[in-house]
């Protein structure tokens, strides 16, 4: 069952690729509960395909780039960039598209979280196995008030411009 306007984001662990060693957290992979990391705040979440993919790269990441100031004003705590790869690959595509203190990039590399929140998307035919759909959502406190999913091929719906007019 896939997510839907109003649920809880489900219990469930994802990966950071850390550049700077801080307090809990080493240089590389590190693992987060996603209860820990949403309470008391208000998040965007992006989810897409993959890591250096072509809309990904060159759509998809810069939008929110480009307006997360715009974010920030609107009193999102957080952007987080959400995929179906391993940590060392979101790692170094946010090295890449220079997301470092702006987008968190958030790794889910078996896919395990991406089916409880029941966004996979199949793309075993063209050898890229089981993905994220391309979708938006805002959490406060963990709870999801605004999500937008792609039809498969699309980016009409999950753009940085697409969130920041719903949040008026």
């Amino acid at each position: 069952m896939t997510i839907k306007i109003g649920d809880r984001l489900p219990s469930g662990q994802i990966q950071e690729f850390i550049e700077v060693e801080t307090a809990g957290c080493s240089i590389g992979p590190n693992r987060f509960t996603v209860d820990d990391l949403v309470k008391g705040k208000t998040i965007v979440i992006f989810g897409l395909p993959g890591a250096f993919t072509p809309t990904c790269s060159a759509q998809h990441v810069p939008g929110y780039l480009r307006h997360y100031d715009d974010f920030k004003r609107k009193g999102v705590d957080e952007v987080w960039c959400f995929a179906v790869n391993d940590a060392f690959v979101m790692g170094a595509w946010g090295r890449e598209q220079k997301t470092e203190g702006k987008i968190r990039m958030k790794a889910d590399g078996s896919g395990e979280y991406t089916g409880k929140l029941g966004l996979e998307f199949d793309l075993r035919a063209a050898g890229l196995g089981l993905r994220c759909q391309r979708f938006t959502m805002l959490v406060q406190d963990g709870v999801v008030k605004k999500l937008n999913v792609e039809a498969a091929g699309k980016f009409e719906v999950s753009s940085a411009e697409v969130m920041l007019r719903q949040l008026g």
